[in-house]
């Protein structure tokens, strides 16, 4: 049996136990589960005590030299550079969300959700649906979607859901999650925003309860407070509304 960093480095003590170590050095140890334990020549007495030298002190006692020996500098220095560089690389990092405009919030979700943003088009509703966040039916390049309200299931809508037949919006985005894809009215779309992080911060606790449940952080772009949704717990949300 080998143990990594338990070599012979010049003369070594007579005695199986390892001599106390300078504390400016590396360990000096005598590798005896190499010469008469059980990777030897099984001659060591103390096998027939301990059946491994896994189990017996000196082998444990040479572990822990190894583990209490101090770190040499070439050692610090590289681990302090490769710490170094992963927080570097972790600031630098960026990532994408497409910011939107639903009454007066301005929202934003990951642009990799988004298939494309359609111009306005009729939505077709549904009997029966007047009281939940389903709009109606869309044609999206002679596929029909459902459109849903995200201003409804965040509470952001001025007024009950419309009940006339049929309703015009300004954008229509078409979003794809897990193999499902939704249409969501959006009043005014501004394109891909780009930002780190570290630049989301805490939503207020005055934010309604509807909002923050599925708001990540917020966002300062230009003059405007944009919320960051989490993009898991709202389509979630929209597929069991559905169900």
């Amino acid at each position: 049996m080998n143990v990594s960093g338990l070599q012979t480095n010049g003369p070594v003590a007579t005695a199986c136990q390892p001599r106390p170590l300078p504390s400016d050095e590396a360990p000096e140890i005598r590798p005896c589960w190499n010469e008469i334990g059980v990777q030897g020549d099984t001659s060591c007495a103390e096998l027939q005590k301990v059946s491994h030298c896994r189990n017996c002190r000196v082998y444990s006692g040479a572990a822990l030299h190894l583990l209490d020996r101090p770190l040499l500098p070439d050692y610090r220095r590289a681990w302090a550079g490769h710490l170094a560089q992963e927080r570097q690389l972790a600031r630098s990092s960026r990532t994408s969300a497409l910011l939107f405009r639903v009454n007066s919030e301005w929202l934003a979700l990951p642009a990799r959700a988004f298939q494309e943003v359609a111009d306005r088009r009729l939505v077709h509703s549904l009997p029966h649906r007047r009281q939940s966040i389903v709009l109606g039916l869309v044609n999206i390049r002679g596929e029909l979607l459902i459109c849903v309200s995200l201003g409804h299931l965040l509470g952001l809508d001025k007024a009950p859901i419309r009940e006339a037949p049929r309703a015009h919006y300004d954008r229509l985005l078409v979003a794809a999650w897990d193999g499902l894809r939704f249409v969501f009215p959006a009043d005014e779309v501004r394109g891909i925003h780009r930002f780190q992080t570290p630049e989301l911060v805490e939503p207020p606790a005055t934010l309604s309860k509807a909002k923050s449940s599925y708001t990540l952080g917020l966002l300062r772009w230009e003059d405007q407070v944009v919320g960051l949704l989490n993009a898991e717990l709202l389509f979630s949300a929209i597929n069991r509304s559905l169900a």
